[in-house]
Parts: structure tokens; C-alpha cells; sequence
């Protein structure tokens, strides 16, 4: 048997911007990425703490430390500029490994800046 757990987020992170007119994703700085261990094109979920909304998208990485959330396409129309969000990424898990599973958690400041990973 296998479970579906976490294993990254980045915790309250605040939405930089929104644009309507791209094809969809949502743009990460670059060292976030890095940081909660996500690669481009990754199936994220997102869940904005502001609203209460929820929706998956896929990531595409933005420039290094630039704090960089920009929501794209349809998802632009789920946030407001400033909205806290938490983006999460899962992986697939041999029951057997679970318990000494440890998800990464990306902590930041109120300009995106990493304080905390662990």
C-alpha cells in the first residue's frame, strides 16, 4: 500500500501578483523553489489562508530573491494582490516509509524572504 503525503510547503506566503492573461501556473521565486524542493512544472496545490479558496496548478520559477507569487491565467482569478497563501506539493509513499517521513516546511517573512526551513 502506498499513501499520498506531504512532502513540501511553503507556509503563508504573500501574493505578489496576478495576471489574468498568461496560460496558466503559478510563478515562484526561484529560491523558494529550491528551498521546499519543487522543480518547474510540479503539481501544486494551493490554498489561500485570505479567502478560504483552494485549487491545484502547476509551478514555473520566477526570479531568485525576488519573492516572487504570481498566480497566472484562471488561477489569477482565485487571489487578490497581498493574499497570504500555503503552496503544497505531495508525493506517493510505501506505507513502510511513512513514519519516518518528514515533509519540508518553507517558513517566511512578510516579503517572502526565507526565516525557516526545515
Amino acid at each position: 500500500m502506498r499513501r499520498n503525503m506531504l512532502k513540501s510547503k511553503i507556509h503563508r506566503v504573500r501574493v505578489t501578483e496576478a495576471c489574468l492573461d498568461y496560460e496558466g501556473s503559478i510563478t515562484v521565486d526561484s529560491n523558494l523553489m529550491q528551498s521546499a524542493d519543487l522543480l518547474e512544472y510540479e503539481r501544486v496545490d494551493v490554498y489561500n489562508i485570505s479567502t478560504g479558496e483552494r485549487f491545484s496548478t502547476y509551478v514555473i520559477s520566477g526570479e531568485a530573491s525576488s519573492g516572487t507569487i504570481c498566480l497566472n491565467g484562471a488561477a489569477a482569478r482565485k487571489v487578490s494582490v497581498n493574499d497570504l497563501i500555503i503552496i503544497c506539493s505531495y508525493v506517493d509513499i510505501e506505507n513502510s516509509d511513512c513514519k519516518n517521513h518528514k515533509p519540508c516546511v518553507v517558513l517566511v517573512d512578510e516579503n517572502n524572504k526565507i526565516v525557516k526551513v526545515t
